[in-house]
């Protein structure tokens, strides 16, 4: 069986969950900030080889090397994107959680590229709760942000269905 790598992410949990009053508390409230994780070209290569976007701005270093603006090969937009569950999983503890589902995004944006070798981390704000088919409907904002860099990489506005216990 393969080992699963983990992101470095916060042991603090932030709020806790128990119902949907409990995630209506919690609009306009930031609600954690992830501890830095490293983005190396072996997790960019992964990515590439996952989605076949082999793009030379994100596996050809030797190129970057010469022709990028840095030297370094960046981040795919989208692999930043996807580092947000792995970022966020300890910002929120929920209590009789019976299961819970990705509903999408909003809106995203990619505002700063993140080199090879940058650390990034995220940080969430609740920003509206609702009831929508017996679940709670939690639409967070979710900035990554690189280290050293004023403009976060990505702003993206996360939809997780949650349904409880009864």
């Amino acid at each position: 069986m393969r080992q699963k790598k983990h992101l470095c992410i916060s042991s603090n949990i932030v709020r806790v969950i128990k119902s949907i009053d409990d995630a209506k508390s919690l609009e306009g409230e930031e609600i954690g900030v992830s501890e830095w994780a490293v983005v190396d070209q072996n997790r960019i290569d992964q990515f590439a080889e996952a989605t076949a976007d082999y793009q030379w701005i994100h596996v050809d270093t030797e190129r970057a090397a010469k022709d990028m603006p840095n030297g370094k090969t960046i981040a795919h937009g989208y692999l930043t994107l996807a580092l947000i569950p792995a970022l966020s999983a300890n910002f929120i503890e929920f209590e009789n959680l019976a299961r819970a589902i990705n509903f999408g995004a909003n809106k995203v944006r990619f505002y700063t590229p993140v080199p090879v070798g940058a650390r990034v981390r995220a940080r969430g704000t609740v920003l509206q709760a609702r009831r929508r088919a017996g679940a709670l409907l939690l639409t967070s904002e979710v900035r990554i942000e690189v280290e050293d860099e004023r403009k976060p990489a990505c702003v993206a506005e996360i939809l997780g269905m949650y349904f409880f216990d009864e």
